[in-house]
């Protein structure tokens, strides 16, 4: 009898122990790989193509995991409870790429806002652009610069008042996939070159007169890396030389326009689909030649612009910007609706001075 009272009480004595070593196991796997991850999103060197990829998961892979673990974390001491917060807080802020900005003084306001507007999936019915019009309209951007338009530009030629509410009474400058919409008058509008591996690519930029001083603006939409992520997850092995291979012929692109942005000799204002979040070598490279993120700069929050058209239906990547020159101000940066494109638009409040012309 005494052997088997013995015997039951041993019993939740294993399982108590077995539970906290599954504790320790669960935050530790959580805490160690935050730590590294949190610091390879900190540190440029180690932006590489690896890296690049673990930037494409959605969060929840990370943050449900963390929360798991913190929650078991009450079965272990305070060390471990404190570990698995670490997790937590890391995950929210660093791996999720969580800003808190600070707004900048200047004088003159001009609202900038860039769209992907993924023009080629709605239907031909004339309403089809209707929610893209309420969304522009309730920014009511002094700026707009469009990509993915090119079917928008040609229904408009077909039709005329198509999206009228969007174009009527500003200056507007269509070139492929680029439409620039604007209160202020727009002159010296061009392509530009961003090719890669001899595939032609382009961008637009133009000289806007606002508020007495001009101003460089341009937009770019750099390859998709859509390629390269379903190759990587159908194939992991075999995708990951596609991946690569996309990783570099974005980084390309993106030296290419950051040479030709380095010539500046105004103010700038570079927005567009970089198809790539801040902490990525992409738009590093953009940012090493002296502009600054607005949503960085000014904004509250994550500022996601994809992934609600997923199968999660939640937004998950930044990887829409308005980068701007030094000599631009921010006063406010927030990412817009989710209904009328698979990207939400990013608008910002900017500043200029005065020309004393």
């Amino acid at each position: 009898m005494r052997r088997f009272f013995a015997t039951t009480a041993a019993r939740p004595s294993r399982a108590r122990a077995a539970l906290r070593w599954f504790a320790r196991a669960a935050v530790l796997g959580t805490f160690l790989p935050g730590v590294l991850q949190a610091g390879a999103y900190s540190v440029e060197a180690m932006s590489t193509w690896w890296l690049e990829l673990l930037q494409y998961v959605p969060y929840p892979a990370y943050l449900l995991p963390a929360l798991g673990a913190f929650a078991l974390s009450f079965l272990l001491s305070r060390a471990w409870r404190v570990a698995a917060a670490l997790s937590v807080a890391l995950v929210l802020t660093v791996v999720m790429g969580l800003v808190w900005g600070r707004a900048d003084a200047g004088t003159e306001p001009l609202r900038m806002m860039t769209y992907n507007i993924k023009a080629y999936l709605p239907g031909p019915e004339p309403e089809a652009f209707d929610p893209l019009v309420r969304e522009v309209a309730r920014h009511d951007p002094d700026i707009l610069v469009m990509q993915d338009a090119a079917e928008l530009t040609l229904r408009r030629q077909r039709t005329p008042e198509l999206a009228a509410g969007i174009f009527k009474g500003r200056h507007v400058y269509a070139l492929g996939q680029y439409i620039v919409v604007s209160r202020f008058a727009l002159r010296d509008c061009r392509p530009g070159a961003i090719a890669f591996r001899g595939h032609p690519h382009d961008y637009v930029r133009c000289i806007v007169s606002a508020h007495g001083r001009d101003i460089d603006l341009v937009t770019a939409h750099l390859l998709s890396p859509r390629r390269g992520l379903n190759a990587t997850r159908h194939e992991p092995v075999e995708g990951l030389d596609d991946w690569q291979q996309n990783f570099a012929d974005r980084l390309v692109q993106a030296h290419q326009l950051a040479a030709d942005v380095a010539t500046r000799t105004r103010p700038l204002i570079l927005a567009g689909d970089l198809n790539a979040s801040e902490a990525s070598p992409v738009v590093r490279t953009l940012l090493d030649r002296g502009l600054r993120d607005a949503f960085a700069s000014a904004g509250l929050g994550y500022g996601y612009t994809l992934g609600h058209a997923l199968r999660l239906g939640i937004s998950f990547l930044r990887i829409d910007h308005i980068l701007v020159s030094p000599e631009i101000g921010v006063r406010d940066s927030f990412a817009g609706g989710r209904q009328a494109s698979e990207h939400r638009p990013v608008i910002a409040d900017l500043l200029l001075q005065r020309s004393s012309r």
